[in-house]
C-alpha cells in the first residue's frame, strides 16, 4: 500500500512538473519598457505629417520645449488662442527656416497636451470644437 500511495505522489508530482512551463513557479511580468512624454509627443509629430512642414519643418529639438510651456499655460487657465496669439502667450510654432499653418499649430498643440498634459485635454478638445476650428 505504501508502494501505491509514494508511486502516485510521484507520478503527481511529475505530472504537475511536466504541466507547468520551466521557471514560472517565481515569474514576474515584465515591466514595460517606459516611454518618455518626449518620445511619445515626438513620435505623434513625425505621425502626423503636418502639411506645414512639406517642404521644411523644424528640427525635434526645436519643438521640445513648446510643450511645457503650452501645458504651463492651459494650466494656468489661458485659451488656446491666448497661447498661440503674438498678443497673448505668443507660443506659435515657428522657426527663422519653418512655419506652421494655425490648423497644424492648433493639432501639434492637441498632440502636445496628450503627451505633457492630458488632464487638459477634454478642456483643450472643446474649446477648439465650440470654435469650430477641431
Amino acid at each position: 500500500m505504501h508502494t501505491r500511495t509514494a508511486a502516485a505522489t510521484l507520478a503527481a508530482a511529475l505530472l504537475l512538473t511536466a504541466c507547468s512551463p520551466a521557471g514560472t513557479t517565481d515569474a514576474k511580468p515584465k515591466p514595460r519598457p517606459t516611454i518618455s512624454k518626449q518620445q511619445q509627443f515626438l513620435t505623434a509629430v513625425h505621425a502626423a505629417d503636418f502639411q506645414s512642414w512639406t517642404d521644411q519643418g523644424p528640427a525635434d529639438s526645436e519643438l521640445t520645449d513648446y510643450p511645457r510651456q503650452w501645458c504651463d499655460a492651459l494650466g494656468a487657465g489661458h485659451t488656446v488662442e491666448w497661447v498661440l496669439n503674438s498678443d497673448g502667450g505668443d507660443l506659435y510654432p515657428i522657426g527663422e527656416e519653418w512655419g506652421t499653418k494655425i490648423v497644424d499649430a492648433r493639432e501639434l498643440l492637441v498632440l502636445a497636451v496628450k503627451a505633457y498634459c492630458p488632464k487638459l485635454r477634454g478642456q483643450v478638445v472643446e474649446e477648439l470644437r465650440s470654435s469650430g476650428d477641431y
